[in-house]
């Protein structure tokens, strides 16, 4: 897509910013450009070079953040995806286009790597939107997210007749919400060469060991109300994901995410700390065996826990 070589994990900016669907609300961070500075340097440095956002993070806060870090480097080094929300969308008809043009303006970049349609609220009007953006160059690739197998074969349908195609599709997709997988979305992307990114690989810290029935997430935030009721059925799975990464002196979130490498998509890895670029990098070069793969999925399987969030719904 770019000169930079394509990267097995990309980097996640949705807990950058303050705002309306943004790190405050979602995790309870509250990063600065001056906190996230040295993360994206060690990503670069890394060659973690592929950075997912969306103009709904934050209402723009995170799309803000990352893009003054871009305008300082060439823009052929790093890889941008940022989404169209068709429910933040205006009713003009040139919505998408306008909702393109502000992420152009904050990310400091004339042309997106990987633009996605963030949810499909309305596949037959909104797909067809992507044909102008990508014909006079603005967007390189086409992606969708959160799109069921019936929905992504029809937006293909729409692309193809007009000579394009989709690319990408981002969905959640871990130890704990393996939909995806068992809807049959992982097949059709293998045999049609579109890559599969995967969200919430790491259930927004629940399966980093990190926390704990002692050590729950922070009240008042989405993941604390989304997880902490289950930290008691995760114990089994987390202890796994540490037995595991004592063979490999890996975290579990390194296993989680070199779990999801396995399975043959490019998991999305939300990143606040130059330790947690160090952790993404070295995962990238772990190589399960099938029998450890297989005994996390049946420890994830065993939970019982449904992660599925508000804006979310099962694939299968």
């Amino acid at each position: 897509m770019t000169n930079t070589k394509m990267p097995k994990i990309a980097l996640g900016a949705w807990s950058w910013g303050v705002g309306a669907g943004g790190g405050d609300q979602v995790f309870g961070n509250h990063l600065t450009v001056a906190d996230l500075q040295p993360v994206f340097d060690k990503a670069m440095e890394s060659g973690l070079t592929l950075w997912d956002t969306a103009a709904v993070y934050g209402e723009g806060a995170s799309e803000e953040i990352l893009g003054s870090f871009i305008e300082k480097i060439s823009r052929d080094d790093v890889i941008i995806s940022t989404k169209f929300t068709p429910q933040i969308a205006s009713d003009s008809p040139s919505a998408m286009q306008e909702m393109l043009d502000g992420s152009k303006q904050r990310l400091h970049a004339d042309v997106m790597d990987v633009y996605w349609i963030h949810n499909p609220l309305d596949v037959e009007k909104w797909t067809p939107d992507l044909i102008p953006l990508a014909k006079s160059g603005q967007i390189k690739t086409i992606g969708v997210s959160n799109h069921n197998l019936a929905e992504l074969k029809r937006a293909n349908e729409i692309l193809q007749a007009a000579g394009l195609k989709i690319s990408a599709v981002q969905n959640h997709f871990s130890l704990l919400h393996r939909s995806s997988e068992h809807a049959g979305l992982l097949d059709y992307c293998r045999e049609n060469g579109i890559t599969f990114y995967a969200y919430m690989v790491l259930e927004q810290g629940a399966l980093t060991g990190r926390f704990d029935q002692e050590h729950p997430f922070p009240e008042g935030t989405e993941r604390a109300a989304s997880y902490n009721a289950h930290l008691k059925e995760l114990e089994k799975l987390i202890a796994e994901l540490k037995a595991i990464g004592t063979k490999y002196d890996a975290s579990p979130s390194q296993i989680a995410t070199a779990w999801a490498i396995a399975k043959g998509t490019l998991p999305i890895i939300g990143v606040t700390k130059v330790k947690q670029v160090e952790e993404a990098a070295a995962a990238a070069k772990i190589v399960l065996t099938a029998d450890e793969i297989s005994r996390m999925e049946r420890l994830g399987d065993e939970t019982g826990i449904s992660t599925l969030r508000w804006w979310e719904k099962e694939m299968a």
